[in-house]
């Protein structure tokens, strides 16, 4: 178990539909990282980009991108998470892969589809939420628009870190912003979230804001718009439970049961 974890989120531009050039940028990128590194966040749909033609770009569970994740993993004894496009049974998933240091993988489908751009005409969306343990933390990797719906996030599994990755538009970056710190808040929790830079084929311009916030909402690290680099920090859960403990926050909460909308 380990008090202490070294997050780190690389945010960049991504080349549209191109897994080849998208992997060997982050391979090189992840080649760079202090060698202390425990997690790397990628952005949402980090080989493509957020496509909506599935048909073109899916891959298969074992297929040539989450075996680079696990290349990756094994090889620099980090975990790394990103989400791609993914297909099972004739159906596509906007899917997280979180990759441990031993190869083993987890995978989070994506809750709730993007329907102003039509995701959830091309995508199954999930229904169940991961809680990942990681060298004694427990970890809660959340994808793009699942950030505007709070109860989803609802911290009732006492997890410690919350990751978002995404291709969150510039037009709404404030939003994105003012939401991570809002999940950091409410939930007691560190936060990183990982956003995408520069414009897609879609002609959607992405300006990152890249960011890592306490379990206070104060930000102890951040990218600037349009900047292509990492956005790091090292992470102490002995102050998190610290606050916990002395706040209660998280022992008041409401109960009920969440179920799906229709």
């Amino acid at each position: 178990m380990d008090n202490e974890l070294h997050i780190v989120g690389i945010q960049t531009d991504l080349f549209w539909e191109d897994p080849t050039k998208n992997l060997a940028f982050f391979e090189e990128k992840i080649n760079s990282l202090p060698i202390n590194t425990d997690i790397v966040v990628l952005p949402e749909m980090f080989t493509t980009g957020f496509t909506m033609n599935p048909e073109k770009n899916a891959e298969k569970i074992d297929g040539i991108s989450v075996c680079w994740m696990q290349k990756i993993a094994i090889k620099k004894k980090l975990a790394i998470t990103g989400s791609l496009v993914i297909e099972k049974n004739n159906k596509y998933y906007n899917m997280l892969i979180f990759a441990h240091p031993s190869g083993k993988i987890e995978t989070y489908v994506k809750r709730h589809s993007f329907t102003f751009a039509g995701e959830n005409t091309v995508y199954t969306s999930g229904e169940e939420k991961l809680i990942i343990t990681y060298k004694g933390w427990k970890i809660c990797p959340l994808i793009c628009y699942d950030l505007r719906f709070p109860v989803w996030a609802r911290n009732i599994e006492n997890y410690d870190l919350l990751i978002f990755m995404a291709n969150w538009p510039v037009k709404r970056i404030k939003a994105w912003e003012l939401l991570l710190k809002a999940r950091s808040i409410e939930n007691l929790c560190y936060t990183i979230g990982v956003n995408r830079t520069g414009i897609d084929a879609n002609k959607y311009s992405y300006s990152g804001n890249s960011l890592i916030i306490d379990y206070l909402g104060t930000e102890i690290s951040n990218l600037p718009k349009n900047e292509i680099g990492v956005v790091s920090a090292t992470i102490d859960r002995k102050n998190q439970d610290k606050i916990r403990k002395k706040l209660g926050f998280l022992n008041d909460m409401d109960s009920f049961t969440v179920t799906r909308s229709k």
